[in-house]
């Protein structure tokens, strides 16, 4: 029953997670699109601070506890489709890692990127939760 009860906890924060981090980078194309003395400027950033805060932060942690309380629970340590998983994960969570920081650079006024690039960078999540289920449900290695 444990089993169950954590590999729920997992799923439904794995959704939050994915659809934040779906989310932020077309936040981000609206962002870029207002002037960065406008007021809609400000708002931008405060939909992505609470983005980040409220849905991101908080599902990125339960992610992590859920998915090693699962692995423990499974002793799966010793399978190749979770080290995999394992690497897919960090790979999402750095990203997770550069859109917080992306954010504050916009927050500064910076603008690094074309509206063109993040939506490119949108794909990397949508590449990775399919690899990923792949990886969780055939376990091919």
């Amino acid at each position: 029953m444990t089993y169950l009860w954590l590999k729920a906890g997992h799923i439904i924060f794995v959704i939050f997670w994915m659809a934040g981090l779906f989310m932020l980078p077309r936040l981000f194309v609206y962002h870029q699109e207002s002037g960065p003395d406008s007021p809609e400027n400000a708002q931008w950033i405060d939909r992505e601070r609470k983005l980040l805060k409220i849905i991101l932060l908080p599902s990125i942690i339960a992610v992590w506890a859920f998915g090693l309380a699962l692995a423990f629970t499974l002793d799966a340590w010793s399978q190749g489709w979770l080290h995999a998983k394992l690497l897919l994960v960090l790979i999402l969570s750095a990203y997770h890692g550069y859109l917080s920081a992306y954010a504050k650079k916009l927050a500064r006024g910076e603008r690094p990127l074309t509206g063109k690039a993040l939506r490119m960078l949108n794909e990397v999540p949508g590449i990775a939760v399919a690899l990923i289920v792949v990886l969780v449900i055939v376990k091919p290695f």
